[in-house]
């Protein structure tokens, strides 16, 4: 099954917000799934035009600070049709409740009482990289993830 809609998702999905602190931060986003060639012997990233099930898409958001070096937050939700991997960036927190609560993956919780468990990355449902100033004043950069087509 082709499934073409997750990117129009993902144009908007990809990043949610830059938290501004009297400098102006531009996202961009670009999207790519991983093909391999015959026998898996090459790894190939292309840009993304159409996802299949079980696909590994690469996501990458590109910032540009303007006018500062204040640190400032880059949010990013995860759509329904994937499931987070991993970021390129260790120091990033996740929501695994829709952004209302916030932490490091392996210290959040998923369910209630018996159910309860810790949360794990296809739990994740946002994401959240924050840029400090040192990395603020060089005025652009990337973060990339990866995540699996449900």
């Amino acid at each position: 099954m082709v499934l073409k809609g997750i990117i129009a998702g993902l144009a908007v999905a990809s990043f949610g917000t830059a938290a501004l602190a009297k400098n102006t931060v531009e996202l961009s986003r670009a999207v790519f799934v991983e093909r391999h060639s015959a026998g898996n012997a090459v790894r190939k990233l292309q840009p993304a035009q159409e996802f299949r099930k079980g696909d590994t898409v690469i996501l990458v958001v590109r910032w540009t600070a303007h006018n500062g070096s204040a640190p400032f937050t880059v949010s990013s939700a995860i759509p329904a049709s994937l499931q987070f991997q991993q970021s390129s960036k260790d120091g990033q927190t996740v929501s695994v409740d829709g952004g209302k609560n916030w932490g490091k993956l392996g210290t959040l919780h998923k369910g209630t009482g018996r159910d309860k468990r810790v949360a794990s990355p296809e739990d994740v449902t946002h994401l959240r990289w924050r840029i400090p100033s040192r990395l603020a004043a060089r005025g652009s950069g990337q973060i990339t993830y990866s995540a699996i087509v449900r």
